[in-house]
């Protein structure tokens, strides 16, 4: 199965998550797997490979808390006002149909 449209979007958040997993393993195994040359080009290129892992994985976790967090306020908001938010649902779809059929 491919993981990017011919547009270069991903198809879906699950095939990015993993193919960003699967880029962080290669990695940390990069690293791993050269922990023996001495030379200082490469030990320089593990230690920015390695800051830059820890880096991705910190942001990583700080934009997943805020999904979650961005994601129970929603609910929140949904429940205690299902009415105006299905009336600003219904708004918002009716300008978008709209704006779209005109473009056609």
């Amino acid at each position: 199965m491919k993981n990017q449209k011919d547009s270069g979007h991903f198809e879906t958040p699950e095939a990015l998550r993993h193919d960003l997993r699967t880029l962080a393993e290669d990695a940390r195994g990069l690293v791993d797997a050269t922990a023996e040359i001495a030379d200082e080009k490469v030990a320089l290129a593990r230690r920015r490979l390695a800051d830059a892992l820890e880096v991705g994985q910190h942001q990583y976790e700080n934009v997943r808390r805020r999904v979650a967090a961005s994601a129970r306020a929603a609910d929140r908001t949904v429940r205690e006002h299902p009415y105006e938010t299905l009336a600003v649902v219904l708004v918002t779809g009716t300008l978008l149909g709209l704006l779209l059929s005109r473009r056609s």
